[in-house]
């Protein structure tokens, strides 16, 4: 059975418009805080199987944009009866990515906190998934306010580190030699660090 085949239609829906929108600010000149610079399909799929393999405990987003990557999250919340908690601090996309959760019916497992996620993140314990979508220099603060709460065989995904390399060298360097992780990049998308707490 395919990830999508059990996907209601208005959330299919939903990213279809979610991704043409992406290819349209992509191609044209849009401001930063409307440019939703989500990720690609491919990922999307991947954060969905690491969310349905994630043991129980908090489901984090840091980066919510217009609410796409959370839309693939969710179908593993919406199957293991779980909730995604994501983060966004743009008003522009905290209004598009309400309006993406309501029309596609996930408002119930999808909790939107507006804010800088760093100001939040020491109060949430046993994280059993996270993915990381953010500003890439706020990346190693967040890693570092992350890890030391996930539950064992807990999962955190870091998007762009291989289309950001330079910026997150030094971000990915320490998460592979970090020995509270086993940790791997993974050429899919923009590049993942994939995390998995030890």
């Amino acid at each position: 059975m395919g990830l999508l085949d059990n996907v209601p239609v208005p959330m299919k829906k939903r990213m279809a418009f979610l991704e043409e929108l992406d290819r349209r600010h992509r191609s044209g000149d849009v401001p930063p805080d409307v440019r939703l610079r989500q990720v690609p399909p491919d990922t999307g799929k991947f954060l969905a199987c690491m969310a349905m393999m994630a043991p129980a405990g908090t489901y984090l987003e840091i980066g919510t944009s217009g609410g796409y990557s959370a839309l693939w999250i969710s179908v593993a919340c919406r199957e293991l009866g779980r909730k995604l908690i994501t983060f966004e601090v743009l008003p522009k996309k905290i209004e598009l990515a309400r309006e993406t959760f309501r029309v596609a019916g996930v408002d119930d497992v999808v909790d939107l906190v507006p804010g800088d996620a760093l100001l939040h993140l020491q109060a949430y314990k046993d994280v059993s998934f996270c993915f990381l979508d953010a500003e890439k220099e706020c990346y190693a603060e967040c890693y570092d306010k992350i890890v030391p709460n996930m539950v064992q065989r807990g999962i955190l995904v870091a998007d762009n580190v291989l289309s950001h390399k330079e910026i997150l060298k030094e971000m990915v360097d320490d998460a592979l030699s970090d020995q509270r992780v086993y940790a791997m990049v993974l050429p899919i998308g923009s590049g993942l660090l994939l995390c998995v707490r030890r």
